[in-house]
């Protein structure tokens, strides 16, 4: 390991940070070590991340010593903070500050971060058309992260900034078809008829990560907004119907309706999906699918991700 360069990885043990630590660890020729960071080294998770070949470190971004220790040494990071964790833009704003300024104090030579958008560059706080949430975010899990850009940038860290969006598990469990009283299954999202939902594999997230770390310093201070489609809800519908074998409808859900439903977070949720669909062609724009698999030729689009992952979806 001492003549590889080491790539710390926040959250290894987590969908995105397993995937990154996984992408660097498959590929003997990176000339990459992973640190892979964790609150729990002992827990299944990380033993198997150990078992790969990861160096397992602990790193709680609530004890900020373990994350400056488990950045000593390192050439490069890949960060990522976990919101639904805890549910706070404001805890997860104190999160991404312990990460600056510890990979600050490292003296980091590329850091890959896994950001969103800051809605309000686009929609103000005194746009009537969505509540404010947590006194001034429109949606706290993307604001807050597009906050943090700008500590990154005002610290120095030579940063490439990884602008994601929803995830195809999310078809998984939290929108899986579900039989409609008529017996028909139905794809039922806040997501108007028409409109584009960029959705990418969260592996990707990680697998893309790698890319940029491998490709160096052209990434420092880019922005790359990441997506593996953009599909409308009436063709994921499509496209789910032909993997599970039965015609799958797609019903569009009003925003205020899906606001008022009894299920967490939806406020939050339906914010985000109508800045998707106020915003599309300025979402979807950022995201340059060709430009993408030049970078990860391996980018999995929604029929690639159904083709492993179809067995997994939990209709009901």
């Amino acid at each position: 390991m001492s003549n590889k360069q080491i790539i710390a990885v926040a959250g290894a043990t987590g969908a995105q940070g397993g995937g990154a630590a996984r992408a660097i660890l498959a590929d003997p020729d990176s000339g990459f070590a992973v640190r892979a960071l964790t609150r729990n080294p002992t827990s299944p998770a990380a033993k198997e991340l150990a078992a790969l070949g990861a160096e397992v470190v602990r790193a709680d971004y609530d004890d900020e010593p373990t994350v400056h220790k488990a950045l000593e040494g390192a050439y490069g990071a890949f960060f990522v903070t976990n919101f639904w964790a805890h549910g706070s833009a404001a805890k997860e704003t104190e999160e991404i500050n312990a990460l600056v300024r510890a990979a600050e104090t490292a003296g980091l030579r590329h850091v890959v971060w896994s950001a969103l958008e800051d809605t309000r560059e686009l929609l103000p706080l005194d746009d009537s058309r969505m509540p404010v949430l947590q006194d001034k975010y429109n949606v706290p899990h993307f604001d807050a992260k597009g906050e943090g850009n700008e500590l990154f940038r005002q610290a120095g860290v030579p940063t490439t900034f990884l602008n994601t969006t929803f995830f195809f598990q999310g078809f998984v469990q939290a929108f899986a078809p579900k039989r409609a009283e008529d017996g028909v299954l139905t794809l039922t999202m806040p997501l108007e008829d028409g409109k584009l939902l960029s959705g990418v594999d969260v592996a990707d997230i990680g697998r893309t990560a790698h890319a940029i770390l491998k490709g160096g310093e052209q990434f420092i201070g880019s922005t790359i907004g990441l997506a593996g489609d953009h599909l409308t809800g009436a063709q994921y519908a499509e496209k789910l119907g032909a993997v599970l074998g039965e015609p799958v409808r797609f019903q569009s859900v009003p925003y205020d309706v899906f606001r008022a439903l009894d299920v967490p977070a939806a406020e939050e949720i339906a914010n985000m999906f109508q800045y998707y669909g106020d915003f599309d062609q300025e979402f979807t724009g950022a995201r340059d699918l060709n430009r993408l698999r030049e970078i990860n030729p391996a980018l999995k689009n929604f029929d690639a991700w159904l083709a492993e992952n179809a067995s997994r979806i939990e209709v009901s």
